[in-house]
């Protein structure tokens, strides 16, 4: 797909169109990859690895460059700086934001479609066509992701829910993943590698509960932080309660990944939390608080 220049001058208008709906549609297109590079931000930080995050960063560059086309544009067209507000959209997950970017890359297709009909105008028709391929592209690219993350596990909550939970929490290799979030409880996944900790934590308003499934380690409670006086050692079928204000760690002491679920009650986390490792899960932790 070739990118086309950027355009300095007033440009011609040879066919003597009625400009005004290429006006409304530049504005139109402006609006949308706004939007969409708003969306696609909030998907880059949530990517569960860095193959999903090199391609929606990907895609946001493309936005980016296609928003400049847009306004460069509109400003040869009208000598005006174009008025917009995005559409901001919330996401329930990852999952759901990469099929909201699918639906948004379908409709933006259809659109550009209509757009490329309006005008004759070369340089006009360029950027609509180039934006056209690129809604394609990115439309392909979003449902190759979705379908990368059906197969993982994902977040069933608030639903009804059975699972074979031994099975489930072998077969997890993130470091956390959020198997079922309701309103007053909260069921994830974890996978802490050899040598590896979950991290020195304390949630004050609520309870948690650990059941190791694979593995061992050393758990380690206490008041503050750096008075850890409760420590025991834990293996497969151990459960760890963690009343709400202690101080805790795991740590991994043995020669395999520590496979465990943890119940939260109140939630913690936040609907369809994936951490693809620790460092991920440390990140969107400094970044929620």
């Amino acid at each position: 797909m070739n990118t086309p220049v950027y355009y300095s001058g007033n440009m011609s208008r040879n066919h003597q169109e009625n400009y005004q709906p290429v006006i409304e549609a530049i504005l139109g297109g402006i609006k949308r990859e706004g939007s969409a590079i708003d969306l696609y931000r909030q998907l880059a930080t949530k990517a569960p690895n860095q193959k999903h995050k090199n391609d929606l960063l990907r895609a946001l560059a493309g936005k980016r460059a296609l928003l400049t086309q847009f306004t460069n544009l509109y400003i040869n067209l009208t000598g005006t700086q174009p008025v917009y507000q995005i559409d901001k959209v919330s996401c329930r997950s990852y999952s759901d934001g990469l099929r909201i970017a699918y639906e948004t890359e379908v409709e933006g297709y259809e659109a550009y479609q209509k757009s490329c009909l309006l005008t004759q105008d070369p340089q006009v028709r360029h950027v609509f066509q180039w934006a056209l391929a690129g809604e394609q592209e990115n439309a392909l690219r979003m449902e190759h992701l979705n379908g990368d993350v059906s197969n993982q596990i994902t977040d069933y909550g608030p639903e009804p829910f059975v699972i074979n939970i031994d099975e489930a929490t072998k077969q997890n290799n993130t470091f956390r993943t959020a198997l079922w979030t309701g309103s007053h409880l909260q069921v994830t996944l974890m996978s802490i590698d050899v040598g590896e900790d979950i991290g020195l934590e304390n949630h004050p308003t609520l309870d948690q509960f650990l059941r190791i499934e694979q593995g061992q380690g050393l758990v380690q409670m206490g008041d503050s932080k750096d008075q850890l006086d409760f420590k025991k050692e834990v293996y497969d079928d151990f459960a760890i309660v963690i009343p709400a204000g202690k101080w805790h760690n795991l740590t991994n002491t043995g020669n395999e990944p520590i496979k465990l679920y943890s119940i939260y009650a109140p939630p913690q986390h936040p609907y369809g939390t994936i951490h693809e490792t620790k460092e991920i899960a440390q990140a969107a932790e400094e970044d929620h608080h």
